[in-house]
């Protein structure tokens, strides 16, 4: 009898993954056929607008991200390193994101404000919510272990609490047990083991120094997660661009942990697809973000269905057969009773508002008395100080690069550079910037990139320019471009390709400043970054 109600069970278990397997295939023939001739099947990505959405839902560096859902909202962090301060996302469909706000502004900290921190800052954040607060936890390679808490997600969030003065901790997560008594999972740097900490009830403090609850294979990204009686350890292992997601659980949050690896690559070309979060819907689907490391993009966002089992979450489709999932290139949209619809998280901007918006991250500390958005209303003015290079350079204004094509432009009142550098750079491993400076008496255009400026004496330079970067991340080829106005655009310097830089993805940023002493500014207006997804 046993025997043939495990037979049942196993034949029914394969006609369920069969009738997935079906389903993704029907799936990605209705996403072929969306594909247009201007907007081929290869540059498609998100909410599709006809019921699909294509991995990956967010095509930014939004790299190790965390979600939460609160009612019917949900709520995404990510890791920003030494760009400030850390975005809080909100969606009400888990595929359209809109930014929301920062959590902090400046690390008032050594070094920060002289750009001696790239690849440090905010590493693999979490974010809870409990007793009616919103948490968020990180660390720093050098400094340690950070929170800030809100009542609501839009803020004000409380400045951030230095928890614990410590070098080389990361990936913290909070986790609360049934009776209310707070802990902090967290790994070591170098990727484990997984270990636990008492903690107070305000959060602002560790009791212990922890107990080892996990040894794994580069085991890193800690996430707890409370269902049925059991606590889930949500964890990446096998590293960043070809690692695993694993599933523990026990029913002690000291363990001993059972061990389940339910998503990793199979026979797709989503490399490493780990390290998120698992999330449910109020209609009881649940969901899978996840990281996936590209160039020049960085780690975009993928979203993957679950179905759960015995007790485990299974995640994508298991299409070699091998009872571990893979990651899906396209799903149907999650079923909620309210959405947006199609949109895509904030790019352009007209510097209208007196404070910036929040798609806007300075690198490093920004020195606010040398930026403004009222000193010349309904233009971001940047004066010039002092700079070795642009990479060492003061308040460079950025944003991710998002999608796979676009071209990104800006007009620049340049009237009183005086000998200053002022302009438009995209930063990754290198910094290649277009901009305006004085050379012999009268203001020229110049390109920097590959450790040599090369001057474009051939391009007139009025009070005003309008720069642009053009860039195809597909085939990674980048190129600035310059004009009178954009109507004038032209090509201008050599292409060049991008590579992720100091643990971030391409960026695109404003810069001013200047090589000789301080002195001179620009004044930025209309920049216009559109995107096509669909």
């Amino acid at each position: 009898m046993l025997f043939i109600i495990f037979a049942i069970h196993r034949k029914f278990n394969h006609m369920v993954q069969s009738i997935i397997r079906k389903a993704f295939l029907a799936i990605s023939a209705l996403v072929a056929v969306s594909a247009t001739a201007q907007n081929p099947v290869q540059y498609l990505w998100g909410d599709q607008g006809n019921g699909t959405y294509i991995n990956p839902v967010l095509n930014a560096d939004y790299s190790d991200p965390d979600v939460i859902r609160v009612g019917k909202k949900y709520y995404m962090v990510a890791s920003d390193f030494h760009f400030l301060g850390m975005q809080i996302l909100e969606s009400d469909d888990l595929v359209n994101w809109t930014v929301l706000t920062q959590l902090y502004s400046r690390f008032d900290l050594p070094g920060w404000d002289d750009n001696r921190h790239y690849s440090g800052g905010s590493w693999a954040p979490s974010i809870r919510y409990h007793g009616g607060r919103f948490w968020v936890y990180f660390c720093t390679p050098d400094e340690g272990l950070f929170m800030t808490s809100a009542k609501k997600p839009e803020g004000p969030w409380e400045p951030l609490c230095h928890v614990k003065d410590v070098p080389k901790w990361e990936d913290p997560c909070p986790v609360w047990d049934d009776k209310g008594n707070a802990y902090l999972g967290r790994s070591a740097h170098g990727a484990g083991p997984i270990i636990l900490h008492r903690m107070s009830a305000d959060g602002k403090q560790l009791l212990d120094d922890g107990d080892t609850i996990y040894t794994g294979p580069v085991a890193e990204g800690t996430k707890f997660l409370r269902k049925d009686g059991w606590y889930y350890l949500i964890i990446p292992e096998g590293g960043v661009g070809q690692g695993w997601q694993t599933v523990l659980r026990s029913k002690d949050l000291y363990g001993p942990y059972e061990r389940k690896v339910v998503l990793e690559q199979g026979p797709t070309n989503i490399n490493g697809p780990h390290q998120g979060a698992l999330v449910d819907t109020p209609e009881g689907e649940w969901w899978f973000y996840h990281f996936q490391e590209t160039n020049p993009m960085g780690r975009v966002v993928h979203l993957q269905p679950v179905r759960w089992e015995d007790g485990w979450p299974l995640m994508g489709v298991d299409l070699d057969g091998n009872g571990v999932g893979n990651p899906v290139t396209s799903w149907t949209v999650p079923k909620v009773k309210k959405s947006k619809g199609p949109h895509l998280p904030q790019t352009s901007d007209n510097f209208e508002s007196s404070t910036l918006n929040p798609q806007w991250q300075f690198c490093h500390n920004p020195h606010n008395e040398y930026w403004s958005l009222t000193e010349n209303p309904g233009r971001l003015t940047i004066k010039a100080q002092r700079s070795t290079s642009l990479m060492m350079a003061h308040n460079i204004i950025t944003q991710k690069i998002m999608g796979w094509k676009s071209l990104i432009s800006v007009t620049v009142d340049v009237s009183q550079l005086a000998d200053a550098r002022a302009g438009l750079t995209s930063m990754g491993q290198s910094f290649y910037a277009i901009g305006v400076t004085e050379r012999d008496g009268k203001l020229c255009l110049y390109q920097d990139g590959g450790y040599r400026t090369t001057y474009i004496d051939d391009f007139e330079v009025g009070s005003t320019i309008c720069l642009a970067l053009e860039y195809d991340a597909q085939t990674n080829k980048f190129r600035f471009m310059a004009g009178a106005d954009r109507s004038s655009l032209k090509p201008v310097g050599t292409e060049f390709s991008q590579r992720s830089g100091f643990w971030k993805g391409t960026r695109v940023g404003l810069f001013c400043y200047n090589t000789h002493a301080d002195g001179g500014m620009a004044m930025f207006d209309d920049f216009e970054y559109p995107i096509q997804n669909r």
